[in-house]
């Protein structure tokens, strides 16, 4: 079964995802990545008013097969965390896309953004 890979977000090769919503972007795992890691059974979120570089580890998954680091796609700010996503990790599973987001970043430099993978790339990519 292949993996859904939304048309309107940006992705790394590390498997996160960015939705862009003004100065700001969302930031959550892929369904491929979620699907290669099992169940999700922790969530551990960078602390809102951190920043982070693009590429900087700044949170962790973890599911009953492993652990897994989370980067940050973009510099900036963290301005949220999804607490929803650390009270029940089922949700990156169930909703990796909306529900099982992580963070939004307050973009520093809104150009990163630009270098990331396009959703055909990325589908290429883990194809």
């Amino acid at each position: 079964m292949s993996s859904l890979v939304p048309a309107d977000l940006r992705y790394t090769k590390s498997h996160e995802w960015v939705r862009l919503v003004g100065d700001t972007a969302v930031v959550g795992i892929t369904d491929h990545a979620q699907k290669e890691l099992t169940d999700i059974v922790f969530v551990e979120l960078p602390a809102v008013g951190r920043a982070v570089k693009a590429g900087e580890a700044c949170a962790v998954v973890e599911s009953v097969k492993t652990a897994s680091d989370i980067y940050s796609p973009v510099s900036g700010e963290i301005i949220a965390v999804n607490s929803a996503a650390a009270e029940n990790p089922a949700l990156v599973n169930s909703d990796p896309y909306q529900g099982g987001s992580f963070f939004t970043v307050r973009l520093t430099n809104p150009a990163e953004v630009d270098s990331l993978m396009s959703a055909a790339a990325y589908t290429s990519q883990v194809g």
